[in-house]
């Protein structure tokens, strides 16, 4: 069962043990189990990198040199989320150390709030909490030996603003022995909330990475959910992306499970295509992997995944059955990743969501000594 916050007052935390590596690639899809937040009296631990355990978090530390900005701390076992509110009604709640943002509630037209984001929390087979959707971020760092780095356990630097009309967040994350940083600052405003990264590379030689916010959008269902201004953009119809946090549906077939790690986080752009056209010549009935959008008003209710890789800065997708709408908008990434699971699920389910990606997947960014590079992500609220 999916909940789109599943940090709600009445929420009751359970148990989590699993180990969790976050760098880009596909992982196989995990069983839902429903969970009744008020009959469950286990505590939560968020998942933790693998090989890489998070240390405990001193909330008592936070809620002392961070509040009064507009952010609470609550402690969840020896992790914590971090609740940004505004006055107009505006929240977010960012979990910490892992960066995920689990809620964006946005004030409506109507007078009262709509979650925005679609988050799942569910049982593994070994009795750990799964948490997944929301808005994620995977970044893979690698320099000319190959060595790569990723970050997955962020501090939190400092918080600025107020209540009154915006609240920043920010977070960092660095490996001294490969000499990169990445901050990662979340802004909450009136009616945007932005998620930005940067990094720096303190190397003597080049740097890249590759790397993808992934967002999961709630809807009613992918049916009634269309996307607006993407008509004349070029695109590549991929295997899904995902990472660690994606909600799969559970009728991908075994034979893209065992490939789309392969496909994202060891070949380039060009290999990617000669492989996916080898695929495509084997089965003339497969859809046309390279094309471009005639549809300005999509209908997103077909099982899709695909690349646009000269969309528009700003695109907006529509939910006709919650009468509400989102902008997403990027910048410094090229890339824009769209994934629908297609209306054959359950209305309201699991699986009412759309995904979205502000990408450097296809073509990693090159990042010289010394160089600094900045990218974010924005979901707009157009139905105050």
């Amino acid at each position: 069962m999916a909940y789109s916050s599943f940090f709600s007052p009445n929420f009751t935390p359970f148990s989590s043990a699993r180990s969790i590596n976050h760098q880009l690639s596909y992982h196989p899809y995990l069983p839902s189990t429903s969970v009744e937040y008020n009959n469950i009296r286990r505590e939560l631990l968020v998942p933790k990198v693998a090989s890489v355990p998070y240390q405990p978090i001193n909330v008592d530390y936070l809620k002392g040199e961070f509040s009064g900005h507009g952010v609470t701390f609550e402690g969840i076992g020896d992790n914590c989320v971090a609740k940004m509110g505004l006055d107009n009604g505006s929240r977010a709640i960012l979990m910490l150390p892992s960066g995920l943002i689990t809620s964006y509630k946005v004030p409506m037209w109507h007078g009262g709030t709509v979650e925005l984001l679609h988050t799942s929390v569910s049982e593994g087979d070994e009795g750990e909490a799964v948490i997944q959707g929301g808005v994620s971020l995977a970044l893979n760092c690698e320099d000319d030996n190959e060595v790569s780095w990723s970050p997955n356990d962020w501090v939190l630097r400092d918080v600025r603003g107020d209540s009154n009309e915006s609240i920043k967040v920010e977070l960092i994350s660095s490996d001294s022995e490969n000499m990169v940083e990445t901050r990662y600052i979340v802004t909450l405003q009136e009616d945007v909330l932005t998620s930005e990264i940067s990094v720096t590379n303190s190397k003597s030689t080049p740097l890249h990475w590759t790397g993808s916010f992934i967002s999961h959008l709630t809807v009613s269902s992918p049916e009634a959910t269309y996307a607006l201004g993407l008509e004349g953009s070029d695109f590549l119809n991929v295997p899904p992306y995902l990472s660690d946090f994606a909600i799969i549906p559970p009728d991908l077939d075994e034979e893209n499970k065992s490939e789309i790690g392969q496909l994202w986080s060891q070949m380039g752009l060009k290999r990617l295509l000669s492989g996916l056209r080898q695929k495509n010549q084997k089965n003339a009935s497969e859809e046309e992997m390279e094309g471009e959008e005639d549809d300005g008003y999509k209908q997103l209710n077909e099982e899709m995944s695909r690349v646009y890789t000269s969309a528009p800065r700003f695109f907006t997708l529509i939910d006709r059955g919650r009468r509400n709408s989102v902008a997403v908008g990027r910048d410094g990434f090229d890339e824009m990743y769209l994934f629908s699971p297609g209306s054959s699920h359950e209305i309201y389910g699991e699986y009412s969501y759309i995904c979205v990606g502000q990408s450097a997947m296809l073509k990693p960014i090159i990042l010289g000594p010394g160089e600094v590079w900045r990218g974010w992500q924005q979901l707009h609220n157009p139905n105050m």
